[in-house]
This record gives structure tokens, sequence and C-alpha cells, in this order.
């Protein structure tokens, strides 16, 4: 095979394919003493003369994200909608030193208004986080959320499915911005940006458009003061890479995605010279100890997961939607059409297993982009969406959907009145809506419409989990699925390095099994 040349720091190195390999490889005897060694992360594991230094997982990441969310490791829990990341979710996060995000979106402002009342008393100071959703059909909403979160201090938020910035994550980032004493520019409020395209994570990476700032500044939304601020902040100071995930997602792989969101980052960094960078993670696809420690190998500064949590007992949904996802493989997966951007024709991965709820949100909206108005369907279609999934007429469906509307966001009943195509997807996004809450609620004659979000990951910690007491959702907690997840990456870490210098492992050595609250903390506390 030849020499292979490379020069490291101005000197030249000459390495054949068999100079990785060490005089002897580890015996039998020699293997089980390795194992061991690796999985006691507080020391240095060894073999002949190559070594690991010791590791514990609160040194994966970035230990910026560690200081500046003051968090014992650099990893999070997503915000899952509807209340799915529930306060019970977010506690337990918060208590097992994660940073954990309410599912705010889907639910009316006064309903995520109890949420902080609870958690403002049962964590104190613990961090915690809000999601912010773009909501490009209820602007109305989202400005409210938004106002909520700055009357009542909320200091953190996720902000996801955005396209680009709106008015309320522009307020939201720059309220309370001041230049401090030292010269530096401080915001109190920080979001996280959750992003799964190089165009939107721009937005985020980098101020705010002069455009927007001046309009908004013409509309008494920002003070003099904040604009002339903006310049020296990114709008997130932590990017989440969101590769194929449940929920809003593009299916893009991670190991493609990430690279070039650091690279984007890195130039943005050079051009804007901000103070302190922006950070990037990764989420989408993470559920196991392997995937985890590839995460961190590739620079993430932490990571997110997502649809292992649903499956946990602290998740706001129901014990029927936990069993489902507890048997879920990895192709148990499936795009559906998106409640909150149905008319833009946007999807949501959902799973596919025990459900209908992806083929008959496909029907409703091939029958939306068809008809002009409700009553332009046919006649036999229209009896088919009113028997299977709506359960009522179309007209008893447009009765309770416009008094939902009244309530949360009237002028969707103004323009409905006047545009029937538009009045034709209140209905049936009342459907796609219901079937998320139906899942969460366990109703279990509606068990075939269930909208459950979730990604190959689900899959992916089922294989893992097999066999094991994880196997069953009901012993699944999200901080022992967190701290196994982190101590499985950290072993796994400490394997590679003495991969590298030419160690031979066998399966054994790096087969992580999941591990008691009380073996987790023996090892870890």
């Amino acid at each position: 095979m030849g020499i292979i040349w490379a020069s490291l720091n101005t000197r030249a190195y000459a390495m054949t394919p068999s100079s990785r390999t060490l005089e002897t490889n580890p015996s039998p005897a020699e293997a089980a003493a390795l194992r061991a060694q690796l999985r006691d992360l507080r020391s240095p594991a060894a073999s002949g003369s190559a070594s690991a230094p010791a590791l514990m997982p609160e040194s994966l990441g970035d230990p910026a994200f560690l200081r500046e969310h003051g968090v014992r490791y650099a990893y999070a829990t997503g915000a899952m909608a509807n209340g799915i990341a529930s306060e019970a979710l977010v506690e337990a996060g918060a208590r097992a030193g994660l940073l954990s995000f309410f599912g705010s979106a889907g639910l009316p402002p006064a309903r995520v208004e109890a949420a902080i009342d609870r958690l403002e008393k049962s964590l104190g100071a613990l961090p915690r986080g809000f999601n912010l959703i773009h909501s490009p059909s209820e602007t109305d909403l989202e400005n409210a959320v938004c106002d909520l979160y700055l009357r009542r201090g909320v200091r953190l938020v996720e902000a996801s499915a955005f396209m680009g910035l709106t008015p309320a994550i522009v307020r939201y980032r720059l309220h309370g911005i001041s230049r401090g004493a030292d010269g530096r520019v401080a915001a109190p409020n920080k979001v996280v940006a959750k992003v799964s395209r190089v165009e939107v994570a721009a937005k985020f990476l980098a101020p705010p458009e002069e455009r927007l700032l001046r309009e908004m500044a013409a509309s008494n939304l920002l003070t003099g003061e904040q604009v002339a601020l903006a310049a020296e902040l990114p709008m997130a100071q932590d990017l989440t890479v969101e590769a194929d995930s449940g929920g809003h997602t593009d299916n893009r792989p991670l190991v493609a995605m990430f690279p070039a969101m650091i690279a984007l980052r890195d130039r943005l960094q050079a051009r804007f010279r901000f103070k302190s960078p922006a950070r990037v993670g990764a989420a989408g696809g993470i559920a196991t100890p392997d995937a985890a420690a590839a995460a961190y190998m590739m620079g993430a500064a932490y990571v997110l997961t997502g649809s292992v949590n649903q499956s946990c007992v602290e998740s706001g949904t129901s014990d029927r939607v936990r069993a489902m996802l507890a048997a879920a493989g990895q192709a148990d997966c499936i795009m559906a059409p998106a409640a909150d951007m149905f008319e833009l024709g946007v999807k949501v991965q959902v799973l596919k297993r025990g459900t209908m709820f992806a083929q008959r949100g496909a029907r409703l909206y091939e029958v939306w982009k068809s008809a002009e108005s409700l009553e332009t369907i046919p006649a036999a279609v229209r009896a088919s969406i009113e028997k299977d999934l709506l359960r009522a007429t179309l007209d008893e469906a447009w009765a309770s959907t416009r008094d939902y509307f009244l309530k949360r966001d009237p002028s969707q009943v103004e323009r409905a009145e006047k545009e029937p195509k538009h009045k034709m997807a209140l209905v049936f996004r009342s459907y796609l809506g219901q079937a998320s809450r139906w899942a969460n609620a366990g109703v279990a004659d509606r068990a075939l419409d269930y909208q459950v979000w979730c990604g190959p990951a689900m899959g992916a910690f089922n294989e893992w989990a097999l066999g094991s007491f994880l196997q069953a959702p009901e012993n699944r907690s999200v901080a022992l699925v967190a701290r196994n997840i982190l101590y499985g990456a950290a072993v796994l870490t400490r394997a590679h390095f003495l991969r590298c210098q030419g160690v031979a492992l066998d399966p054994e050595t790096t087969r992580i099994e999941p591990l008691t609250a009380a073996e987790l903390e023996r090892l870890l506390d």
C-alpha cells in the first residue's frame, strides 16, 4: 500500500500501514481488564504503550455551554409541542443537570403561563427554557407568547420552525440589551435556535438585517438603543443543527449537515467578530451512546434529544403512546402534513406503526389542493371525510373550528369567512391538531388517528435497550436515559482514543449496556 506522507508543524512523518499496530494485541485477560478500565471514567485506561485519559461526561461538549446555562452536562432536551415536553420532564432534566425546554408550541398563552408559574416554584434558580415556535398562520399567537415571556422574565427560549427572523424573535432577543461598564454588549434574553437549513442558520448566526430593525423601530417595536446595539450580537448564542428528527425536519443526515453549519458559523464569526462566538449543537438521530459520542467528536458544543424523551414517564403523552414508541423500529416513521403550516405544504415526521394519521392527513391535503371550498368537495369524498376522520358533518366541523379560533385567533375566522379555501384549511387543520391531543390523552377510539412526532432515533434507542430493563417504557425516565447516553458516550470516546493508537478492541469492549440509576450514581457522582 506504500508510504503515506503528511506534514504536521513543519515536520514530516512517514507511516506504514502496520505502524499503528502495537507489538501485542490485548489477550482475553488483558481485554477484560481494559474493559473495566474504560468504564472507570475517573482513571486513565492503558493497553501496552497506548493510553486514554480520564474523561467524565461533564467534559463532553463545550465548557462555555455549561457556564452560560449553569448546567452540569452539555445535553439538552428539546421542547416537544403541546406540553409533551412537560413541566415534570423539565423538572427532572433540570435537577439532573440538563438544559430542558418546556413544549409551549400549540398551547394557549394561559396554559404556558401556568407552566411558568409551576416551574418558578418548583425549580427556583435552576436553569430551564421555553419554546417559541414560528407560527406563520397565527402571527398574533406568536406575538402573544413573546409578550408573555417578556412580561414574565423568561430568559431562555428554544426558537423552532423559523424560516427567517420575525419581529417576535427579534423583540425577544433584544429586550433589555445594554452595554456594560466593560464595553461589552449584554443581552439578558438567550436564544437557542433549532434549524435544519443553512439559509435559516445564517439569520440566527448574524445580527438582524438593518431593514428589519428599521421597520421595527418605525413601528415602535424597538428603541434606538436596541437597534444600535443589535449589530454586536448574533441572534442566537446557541444553534442546534436539527438532522433527521421527529416533528419539523428536512430529514437530512447529521454527518453531512453539521460540518457545513460549523463552517458557516466560522465564516460569519470572521465577518462580524462577536465577542462571544455562537456555539453549535447537534440534534436528530441522537438517542444512543454511539450517536452522542459521534456528535461530540464532530465538534458539537452540546447534544439535544427529542423522540426518546417522549417515551419517558415524565413526558406529557399517554401510556398508550409510550408503549407504541417503545415498540417502534427505525423504519417506523413517515412524513405527514403539519397542522401549523398546512397551507404551505410543510410536513412533519411522525410514527407510522399503529396509526393511520399520516395517510389520512395526506388525503386531506390532496383534497384541499384540488377543491376550492368545502362545498365543492365531491359527495363521496365528503362522506368519507365526515365518517372516518371528522366524525361530524363538515358544517358541524366548521362550527366547532370557528368557535375555537374565535378564542385563539379571531383574525383566522375573519379571513376564512372571506376565503373559502382558507376555511377548508382550518377545518382540515382541526383534525391534524386534535390528532396530537388524542394521542397525548390516550383517547382509545381515536388510536388510528394518533399523531405522534417521532424520528428514527426512537427505533435506535429501542434496539440499544432491547433485552435490558429500559426496554419497558415504565422504566424510562429522562434523567436515567440522559445519564446512560452520556456515560456511554464518554466510554466510547475513551475507546476511540485507544483505537487511534492502534489498540485492537473486541466487540465486548465497545458494547455499552444500559445501567440502573444506582450503578450510574456509583460511577458518576
